[in-house]
């Protein structure tokens, strides 16, 4: 059965490029989350897009988050074979972004963390809405808070964005930033101060770049930064890191990173989430973080 295809806009740069608005959709949700449903809707969307295009955004239409995550629930239903399968699933989709022959942007309005923020930083440019009047966002992979960590990139997708130490430290702790603080940290390439104006911004952002040179990784990970910056990195994190099952595992994922590649730390980061979700201060940390939610 064919998967059906997410929106997709076809507009125009103020330069004639041809722009593409691929919009992620969940109705009955109030937030957009990430599982196989949807997808299999993207990875569907993602084949079926126009060949002439000159750029792509990546946008959402939920009010509360860009894309509040992964659905943890359905996460934690899966036995490990299954685990594995639906991440390296996800990985393969996401990649087909990072690969696309055209520069591409997401266009964050709200809330985006864990496997939501991977995704958008498998786009090559984050185009944030910032607006100092109103209450912040939060924005960054909060994994490890959960005691466990990152499934799709993120260990080696963060450090890419913004100052690697300090976004080695915040993974391994699963600290999220506030938009206002993400903005000061670099990590958007450009911003604007309403919801209003953040496709034009990411069209007038996308209008002005080159042709990307596509090499089988995301544009800004690790693998495509000074090695030695990196290293340092990991070497003044590890030092400022209490070691633990979570934190150890993030830090693995960046090392084997650095000297393995991109394929390499994605099935680190997949085989140390399969097994930490096991552990047991994972499992009672998910447990009061679904119970906190029920409350809610």
């Amino acid at each position: 059965m064919t998967s059906q295809l997410l929106p997709v806009e076809l507009t125009s740069a103020s330069n004639g490029a041809k722009i593409g608005i691929l919009t992620l959709t969940q109705p009955g949700r109030p937030v957009v989350v990430i599982e196989q449903n949807l997808l299999k809707q993207l990875d569907a969307t993602l084949d079926s897009l126009p060949e002439n295009l000159d750029g792509l955004i990546l946008a959402s239409d939920a009010d509360r988050a860009f894309v509040a995550g992964a659905d943890l629930k359905a996460i934690m239903a899966l036995d490990d074979a299954g685990l594995h399968t639906y991440l390296t699933f996800g990985a393969k989709v996401f990649q087909k972004i990072a690969d696309l022959p055209y520069p591409t942007a997401a266009a964050i309005h709200s809330v985006a963390l864990g496997g939501g923020l991977e995704l958008a930083m498998h786009c090559d440019g984050l185009i944030g809405v910032v607006d100092p009047d109103a209450k912040p966002f939060i924005v960054g992979l909060p994994e490890a808070g959960l005691k466990i960590c990152p499934g799709w990139g993120g260990t080696n997708l963060l450090p890419a964005r913004i100052d690697p130490q300090s976004a080695m430290i915040a993974t391994a702790n699963g600290t999220p930033f506030k938009s206002t603080d993400a903005k000061e940290l670099g990590m958007f390439d450009a911003t604007c101060t309403s919801r209003d104006a953040l496709i034009e911004t990411a069209k007038s952002w996308l209008s002005i770049q080159s042709k990307p040179n596509r090499t089988g990784t995301p544009s800004r990970c690790i693998q495509t930064t000074n090695t030695d910056t990196i290293k340092k990195a990991l070497i003044a994190a590890s030092g400022a890191i209490e070691s633990s099952l979570h934190t150890d595992a993030v830090l693995d994922a960046i090392r084997v990173g650095i000297n393995q590649g991109w394929q390499a730390a994605l099935q680190s980061e997949r085989s140390h989430l399969v097994q930490l979700r096991n552990t047991e201060p994972a499992q009672k940390a998910i447990e009061a973080f679904f119970s906190k939610t029920v409350k809610k």
